[in-house]
């Protein structure tokens, strides 16, 4: 390995070492880690998200931490170390690219259409029995309702064009308009939320991005109300809602004009 990957792990062996170690880092767990990996990655795709290059040199550390910490972990308890994990992943690359490490010839399919069919000839060889089983349960629950729908399309299961699920969407928002009893809404809310995803799918959108973009633009717009209120000596928490209203017209007007200069 690299001095600056042994310098790492040397780091974190110090940090987990029962007598001279952080108190924290030996308390921790697979499981007390977990929010941290997580709450990782999304301040990588920020970086990213942002062009960012030097916040995305320190959150691609703060990821690769979050890695050698689980293995760290792992390895203390004897199930295995970072080197496993590292020839894990290299022999499952080089498993999904044969037309690159092996022998066999690039029969000009997607790259999507290979991966899918080689994913689903490990996960068919570990036992699964579902055109589902393998989809992450702790995923964000928007990514996991597009990955389940996508996995359910593998087989067929899915509406020819978009009528069907725009249809779909019409009828959840009446039933969860019509629903009255507090965990009928919340099972509405919820059927509502996965057809709009399913939506939004067919329409070749990733629903995880268009959300995304979704809530920037509000953001930007809101920021841009309260700047405007600011500017006239007005507490933009006191207006009333016709006013409010106004102003988030105005800002989205000159959100307009300000992309057509």
């Amino acid at each position: 390995m690299s001095e600056p990957l042994n310098r790492l792990l040397s780091i974190m062996a110090r940090l987990r070492d029962p007598q001279d170690g952080c108190e924290w880092d030996v308390a921790q767990t697979f499981t007390t880690i977990a929010p941290y990996t997580i709450e990782e990655a999304y301040e990588v795709a920020d970086a990213i998200e942002r062009d960012d290059m030097a916040a995305l040199k320190d959150e691609l550390g703060d990821l690769l931490l979050q890695v050698v910490f689980h293995a760290r972990i792992a390895e203390e308890a004897g199930h295995f170390d970072f080197a496993a994990v590292a020839d894990a992943i290299s022999e499952k690359m080089s498993a999904r690219h044969p037309h690159v490490f092996g022998d066999q010839p690039n029969l000009g399919q997607s790259r999507e259409v290979r991966w899918e069919a080689l994913k689903a000839q490990e996960r068919a060889a570990k036992g699964a029995s579902s055109a589902l089983d393998g989809v992450a349960s702790a995923l964000p629950a928007l990514m996991r309702a597009e990955k389940l729908q996508k996995r359910a399309v593998r087989v067929g299961f899915d509406w020819p064009d978009v009528s069907g699920p725009a249809d779909k969407v019409r009828e959840e928002m009446a039933e969860l308009d019509e629903a009255r009893d507090p965990n009928h809404v919340a099972e509405e809310a919820g059927d509502f939320l996965f057809a709009a995803v399913n939506l939004v799918r067919k329409h070749g959108i990733a629903p995880e991005d268009a959300l995304r973009r979704a809530n920037a633009k509000f953001e930007r717009r809101f920021r841009q109300m309260e700047q405007f209120a600011n500017a006239r000596g007005e507490d933009f928490a006191a207006l009333s809602l016709d006013q409010q209203e106004a102003l988030w017209l105005e800002a989205k007007a000159s959100e307009t004009k300000t992309s057509q200069v």
